[in-house]
């Protein structure tokens, strides 16, 4: 199994907004530090905030923050959100299903089996369990007011040697 870009990018997301909680953060700092594209990372924070996850804020000082606390943010419901709407096997989708198989295979129940183990494990872990006590997880994702600064400044040379 393997989660899409989507649903990492989310996770990220939530990650880096949590350790950064006493702060509004922006897209492109977070593309920035977890090395994504501020196109898709687009995509998702429209998504997180539809879904209540993250709140948006607009204009010149605007940005993005948890809408609730990382212990109120579970990583099962977090990926159920991205991942839930696309079928896991071709079988899982009765409108398009055209495998011959269907009838006689035993694959899907045990696939379905698979999936709720998956997202059992996942439930039992929230937000708050993945950056609570993660030094390493910290350095890489806190940012202090010098460090959005540079980020701003380097995107902003990048921009104009474009």
């Amino acid at each position: 199994m393997r989660l899409t870009t989507r649903s990492n990018l989310a996770m990220r997301v939530l990650m880096f907004c949590a350790v950064n909680s006493d702060r509004i953060v922006r897209k492109h700092e977070i593309a920035v530090v977890c090395n994504a594209s501020e196109n898709h990372l687009a995509q998702v924070v429209n998504t997180l905030a539809q879904t209540g996850f993250i709140q948006t804020h607009r204009g010149r000082s605007g940005g993005l923050e948890l809408a609730r606390a990382p212990e109120k943010i579970g990583v099962g419901d977090v990926l159920r959100t991205f991942e839930g709407m696309l079928p896991f096997a071709e079988c899982f989708d009765a409108k398009t299903n055209t495998c011959p198989l269907s009838e006689a295979c035993l694959l899907r129940e045990a696939l379905i089996e698979a999936l709720e183990a998956f997202y059992g494990a996942l439930d039992r872990k929230t937000l708050a369990d993945l950056v609570t006590d993660n030094a390493a997880l910290e350095a890489i994702l806190h940012l202090d007011r010098g460090e959005s600064m540079r980020i701003c400044s380097t995107r902003n040379t990048l921009a104009a040697t474009r």
